[in-house]
């Protein structure tokens, strides 16, 4: 794990998060277009040893600001995504992915830079806060897993001004996002609620990657697998399957479909087309049974085989179920379950 020091914005590397005995800060933020990576960094580095200048001093103003509010708060130590990852390292890029949940989630303080929120004389002005919520960096996928690991999180302003905490504004985030307030301010954890709610999570938030549809959900669902960027919606189908393999939580394939679907069998699976957003198909027991062997017999969800195992007796006469919802968009933010189908399956 590299790490940047406050004091001179210099990588060092350090074994696990574990290691920093004085903890260390975090950056959570929407990338901008040209950001400095871990080799730019690199070379500032190395060109100030050679003529004793700070290279804090050289370094782009996200970084170097980032660095001045850490140090300012006693942080010796600061993680931002975007230039303490080697890109270059498809090895270390993988692991970085795969671990980035734990890294958010074991500093000592998150900041949420909002570039598109000024100050307010009033924070408590409602007209402030939904401004704050419409902020972009709520729009953006990655920014999800940044929300939830941290336990200390504070969103600071475009000019780097602390705003308010997310234990502050965990009411207004659940309204607009349905991220439990619980969970925000870190009196629940987000595991106790099932998979689809887990996933709805991400809602209409977007990622410059389709595969990162999926890799900025793994920390979420506590799950790991590597990064293969250019395989596209595989990736989620991917993920699911993962998810699969350590759950048996129903929920994972309870998504909507569209109103004119010929085989819906029941009018109450439909969600309002002007929700924006899709319900869960509703089957007969019939069905589930065909669904059933269906499935368990493709090759391509052998995953699945040990759920779908004649666990369809003894469920209601009509149950959620729809096999392969390869798109988190498919999940829907009205009428997810919290704790799954008692008895049910969903395959």
């Amino acid at each position: 794990m590299w790490l940047l020091s406050t004091d001179r914005a210099e990588l060092h590397l350090f074994s696990s998060p574990e290691e920093i005995d004085d903890g260390y800060a975090a950056l959570s933020h929407v990338w901008d277009k040209t950001e400095q990576s871990f080799q730019d960094v690199r070379k500032i580095q190395e060109r100030c040893a050679s003529d004793g200048t700070n290279p804090r001093d050289f370094v782009c103003e996200k970084i170097r600001r980032c660095c001045e509010l850490a140090e300012s708060h006693g942080y010796k130590w600061v993680w931002i995504d975007t230039c303490c990852i080697d890109k270059t390292s498809s090895t270390e890029l993988s692991e970085a992915i795969n671990s980035m949940f734990r890294y958010y989630a074991l500093s000592s303080i998150c900041y949420g830079y909002l570039r598109d929120v000024e100050c307010a004389e009033d924070y408590d002005d409602f007209k402030w806060r939904q401004r704050l919520l419409r902020s972009i960096w709520f729009q953006r996928g990655w920014t999800l897993q940044e929300l939830i690991a941290p336990r200390f999180f504070l969103f600071v302003s475009k000019s780097w001004e602390v705003l308010r905490s997310k234990a502050d504004l965990a009411s207004d985030i659940q309204k607009a996002t349905r991220i439990p307030a619980a969970v925000l301010r870190i009196e629940i954890s987000h595991t106790t609620y099932s998979i689809s709610q887990r996933m709805s999570w991400l809602g209409l938030r977007k990622t410059t990657r389709l595969e990162d549809e999926a890799y900025c959900l793994l920390g979420i669902f506590d799950v790991h697998m590597p990064a293969l960027y250019g395989e596209g919606g595989n990736a989620f189908q991917r993920l699911q399957e993962a998810i699969m393999r350590q759950s048996v939580d129903t929920t994972l394939f309870a998504w909507g479909i569209e109103p004119d679907d010929p085989q819906t069998d029941d009018p109450r699976s439909f969600m309002p087309p002007s929700s924006g957003a899709v319900g869960f198909r509703v089957v007969s027991q019939s069905r589930l049974r065909a669904s059933a062997t269906r499935v368990a017999t493709s090759p391509s969800t052998s995953a699945a085989k040990h759920i779908c195992r004649a666990r369809y007796r003894g469920c209601p006469r009509h149950v959620a179920i729809r096999h392969a919802a390869w798109s988190p968009r498919l999940y829907s933010h009205h009428h997810v379950p919290e704790h799954g189908f008692r008895g049910s399956l969903l395959v």
